[in-house]
């Protein structure tokens, strides 16, 4: 793995002299540590970034429907799999591991995460779209490994993606619900229960090069930056594992 002083070299001397501007789609989930990581990317290259967040399925819609994206960050590997079956992307590899945690913003709601949604001893459960947030797939998951996906039904509250699931705990318009851990592991307030991973696949992440983008050097450079060192490291600190 190159060195931050190495990369910066790299990149700088390939790109610097043609700085251009990098289309990025990405999962909501990522969206702090995507921003960080912009940051260090463009003073280290020059290049500027202009991105779009939102669930992993609508920005995939998007993409095939034409939005001009140059490179594509999801929470999944299925729709990175199926752009690249469709001719439509290359270069896969996995950019960052997702953990789901149950979170609610009361401090002391959450000491036994399990057994508290065993109980139902809340009214609203948030969990995002399982149908185009990867995130909300997995909580449906964990529903269905505790045996109460059927019995938590009425309870449940749906965002449009995880960020919107976010905000629902954090304004208190559900009691709790199952967000990304990458957006409350820099924030120790309130109640959070790590899901084990057995309840659910892991949430591997996969980014992608979009047609097109071939003969735009900010996109190939975005996509080697993710994988230095540097770039790691941010996405550690956010509570993602790295291959």
């Amino acid at each position: 793995m190159r060195s931050l002083t190495a990369a910066a070299l790299l990149l700088g001397a390939t790109t610097l002299a043609q700085a251009e501007e990098v289309r990025v789609a990405v999962a909501a989930n990522f969206t702090a540590a995507m921003k960080e990581i912009a940051t260090a990317f463009e003073q280290a290259t020059g290049h500027s970034t202009r991105i779009s967040y939102g669930s992993t399925g609508k920005l995939y819609t998007q993409i095939v429907n034409g939005a001009p994206f140059d490179v594509f960050l999801a929470a999944d590997q299925r729709r990175p799999a199926l752009l690249v079956e469709e001719g439509r992307a290359s270069a896969p590899f996995t950019y960052a591991i997702g953990e789901l945690a149950l979170w609610s913003a009361d401090p002391a709601l959450i000491t036994d995460g399990a057994a508290l949604l065993e109980s139902g001893a809340f009214e609203r459960l948030a969990i995002a779209n399982p149908k185009t947030a990867p995130y909300g797939a997995a909580a449906m998951e964990v529903l269905e490994s505790l045996g109460l996906a059927e019995t938590l039904a009425p309870k449940l509250v749906r965002g449009d993606n995880i960020a919107q699931t976010y905000q629902f705990v954090a304004t208190g318009n559900a009691e709790l619900g199952f967000v990304a851990l990458a957006q409350i592991a820099l924030d120790p307030s309130g109640s959070r229960w790590t899901v084990e991973p057995s309840h659910y696949r892991p949430i591997r992440q996969d980014a992608v090069l979009l047609d097109g983008a071939g003969s735009n050097p900010a996109a190939q450079a975005l996509l080697d930056y993710l994988q230095d060192e540097a770039a790691r490291a941010v996405i550690t600190r956010y509570g993602y594992a790295t291959d």
